[in-house]
């Protein structure tokens, strides 16, 4: 498939946020941090831009060039990430999106609990495709050139899939299951996801 691919910066923020909003509808854990439909629909969004500023700070966010899915990837330091100025990043998610929902903060702190810190990778944090596009390839292709960088490279890649097809779908791309995967409480799985590089 023939997608052009580019690296998103500010001026692309409402684009980005308006397809990860999109592309995280459905999605179980999405729908556990916001139970409440009016609640998803006024912060859900709110959530996504934040995570994306992240991203557009320290990351890299790959957009197709006709906006229609987006990745959102983080180089991590083996030994894990901490910032200088001690910021307790869960906290402050929540306090910007929602103070009154703990559900923000508390996915924050599980999925780093399991964040892999022995060696360092690449962390796809996010990746979503506008759902008129699924099942048209577009994740694969915006995954596999930075799988094929991380194999040149000799650098792993880590993951949490937060839904069974995903799951399937990195697996395929030669993404492994780490144990112990993450149960939120009263909630969905989420799955922790580690990839060697392929031996050249």
């Amino acid at each position: 498939m023939s997608v052009g691919i580019r690296t998103a910066g500010a001026t692309d923020r409402e684009t980005v946020v308006g397809l990860l909003d999109r592309g995280f509808r459905g999605d179980p854990v999405s729908r556990w941090v916001f139970p409440a439909e009016e609640d998803f629909h006024h912060k859900h969004q709110r959530m996504m831009g934040g995570i994306l500023d992240i991203v557009l700070e320290a990351g890299r966010v790959d957009l197709t060039e006709d906006g229609s899915a987006v990745a959102l990837w983080l180089s991590m330091p083996e030994g894990g990430h901490e910032d200088p100025d001690g910021v307790d990043g869960p906290a402050l998610m929540r306090e910007a999106v929602d103070p009154d929902n703990e559900r923000i903060e508390q996915v924050g702190r599980l999925t780093g609990r399991l964040h892999p810190t022995h060696a360092a990778h690449e962390y796809l944090w996010m990746i979503a495709v506008d759902p008129d596009r699924r099942s048209q390839g577009l994740g694969t292709t915006l995954i596999r050139p930075v799988l094929e960088r991380c194999d040149r490279a000799g650098t792993a890649a880590y993951l949490e899939a937060s839904n069974p097809r995903s799951r399937d779908l990195y697996r395929r791309l030669g993404f492994e299951v780490r144990e112990p995967v993450l149960e939120l409480p009263d909630g969905p799985t989420m799955w922790p996801m580690w990839r060697e590089p392929a031996a050249s």
